[in-house]
């Protein structure tokens, strides 16, 4: 699935977002309600998830020996150079 850019990046900051509101419905019913023990959870496994997504994408965009990303369009642009260097005529002969 694609997502725009701007979207992407802030995926992150999304789930984030969404853990700290499930951490803080969890206090805000109070541990004597059983399902804030859940909300809790599920809170604390979006942060994580966030901090994780986060570190990861710094650590590759980071890394130095990381091959470069080849577009589609680039890809298409070297084909038709290839294309176009085997369809002409060697310059020493007459066509």
């Amino acid at each position: 699935m694609w997502l725009p850019t701007p979207l992407y990046e802030r995926v992150p900051q999304f789930w984030l977002l969404l853990g700290l509101l499930f951490i803080t419905s969890g206090i805000y019913l109070g541990f004597d309600y059983s399902l804030s023990f859940g909300y809790f959870a599920v809170g604390l496994a979006c942060v994580v998830w966030s901090v994780t997504v986060f570190v990861r994408r710094t650590r590759y965009r980071n890394n130095p020996t990381r091959k470069p990303v080849v577009t589609s369009t680039e890809e298409d642009a070297q084909i038709s150079v290839q294309t176009a260097e085997a369809t002409e005529a060697p310059s020493g002969h007459a066509s």
